[in-house]
């Protein structure tokens, strides 16, 4: 499927201490830089701070949708998105109007992406109930049926036991015919992958190519159950890359970035993709080959615009070759 073939995701925006006004101006050259270069999409994090192994709590955390809205007048044709809305901080009525607003803003590019949340350090800090896992996933499970039925239906009622609608109206209709897509993040065996086979019009796993495989087979057998056909979902993996024109200035990428990370190098080599643009290719190729239809990858430094475009140079032709 080919929703997402190649995506660009933004976790971080600007280095501590840079002044507020200038940060919006490096999304938008980040965003029209990835554009250009072959990526169809945009993606960032709905967190209200900074992930502690992405940096420090002071770095700058811009608003997911807030954002998104704004990318969507800045630019023509990525799609866009959260990589994911997390489903304990928004009813799922307000989600579902808060990602049509963005297709219409966009002319069509909106993807709605949801989670079943996971961060509770974060929800402790800003108010927002925790509940255990089941429930988070319960809830995510009402909240896909209600995002989708407001999509494509016109006053759609729902009853769940966390959540409800009674004809709910959401004026304007999404431009996308049938509604933005909907992708959902994690890759739960039991409860998450089989959610993706019910509502999901496209997932999000993590993991090496071994793993990814592993779990697209755990989600074909949830299509299985539920009479859904495989193809109909686009299959994803987010990473991060770290590519230079040769190995060693990757490597020495590699090194800052584990510093700034404060993680040993030989740990993150084994989770990141670097090195020059063949050794990337060929990592990127191997993934692809474990069934997925795009990758999604970060980079350390969103400003480095020189970075992304070599990143499009690199994967566009990978992607390409793979269909």
């Amino acid at each position: 499927m080919d929703l997402i073939r190649l995506g660009l995701q933004l976790p971080i925006f600007a280095a501590p201490g840079q002044p507020a006004e200038g940060i919006f101006p490096n999304v938008v050259a980040a965003a029209r830089t990835a554009e250009d270069v072959g990526f169809d999409s945009v993606w960032v994090m709905d967190h209200f701070a900074q992930l502690p192994w992405l940096g420090s709590r002071s770095e700058p955390m811009l608003e997911a949708y807030t954002l998104l809205g704004a990318l969507a007048a800045s630019t023509t044709s990525l799609n866009l998105g959260t990589l994911v809305t997390g489903v304990t901080y928004r009813n799922p009525a307000l989600v579902a109007k808060m990602v049509t607003t963005l297709d219409v803003i966009s002319g069509g590019r909106a993807i709605c992406g949801l989670g079943a949340a996971w961060y509770e350090e974060e929800h402790a800090g800003h108010g927002y109930d925790f509940p255990p896992t089941g429930e988070r996933l319960d809830r995510l499970d009402e909240a896909l049926q209600i995002v989708r039925a407001m999509f494509r239906e016109e006053l759609p009622s729902f009853a769940g036991r966390y959540y409800r609608i009674h004809d709910a109206a959401n004026w304007p209709r999404p431009v996308r015919p049938g509604g933005p897509p909907i992708l959902v993040g994690g890759g739960g065996e039991r409860r998450t992958l089989r959610l993706v086979a019910q509502y999901a019009d496209a997932c999000n796993v993590f993991g090496d190519a071994a793993t990814v495989r592993h779990k697209l087979g755990v989600l074909d057998a949830h299509c299985g159950d539920v009479g859904r056909d495989p193809a109909g979902i686009c299959r994803t993996r987010l990473g991060t890359l770290v590519l230079a024109k040769t190995v060693k200035e990757a490597r020495a990428s590699l090194v800052t970035l584990a510093e700034r990370r404060g993680v040993d190098v030989a740990e993150l080599e084994t989770t990141v993709t670097f090195g020059d643009p063949g050794k990337v290719a060929e990592e990127v190729t191997g993934l692809l080959a474990a069934g997925l239809d795009g990758v999604i990858f970060n980079v350390p430094d969103p400003a480095d615009v020189e970075a992304i475009a070599l990143a499009g140079a690199t994967l566009r032709p990978v992607v390409d070759a793979h269909r």
